[in-house]
């Protein structure tokens, strides 16, 4: 049986801090409840949990990665620079894509890039 959809759900220490982090991503929140320490943000067709109540090793380091596919890297990382975030410059990897990747509060990893070729 296929699946209906994917939603990562990320471990983290502080809802607010993670909630403003994702936000200067440009996500959204959709659901939020600070007492359970949970929110689903939106960004486009894209969804994110975020939840402290899985953050059962708050000093582990993060070792997974999550890549997110803008439609124009270019704008994308100006809007995250223009919103505050420290962003690196762009680069065009050897794979073909042209990406920047950064850490959320968390160590949380993302990757952001769209193909080298589809312009941007």
């Amino acid at each position: 049986m296929p699946l209906a959809r994917l939603i990562p759900m990320l471990p983290v220490r502080s809802l607010s801090a993670s909630v403003r982090f994702y936000e200067s991503l440009g996500f959204d929140v959709e659901r939020r409840h600070d007492d359970w320490g949970w929110a689903m943000l939106r960004c486009g067709d894209c969804r994110l949990m975020l939840d402290q109540s899985i953050n059962q090793h708050p000093d582990a380091p993060r070792q997974s990665v999550i890549y997110l596919y803008p439609d124009d890297i270019v704008e994308f990382h100006r809007q995250a620079g223009a919103r505050g975030l420290d962003v690196p410059d762009l680069d065009v990897t050897f794979y073909g894509m042209r990406e920047f990747r950064i850490d959320d509060p968390d160590g949380n990893r993302l990757w952001i890039g769209q193909e080298a070729a589809s312009g941007g």
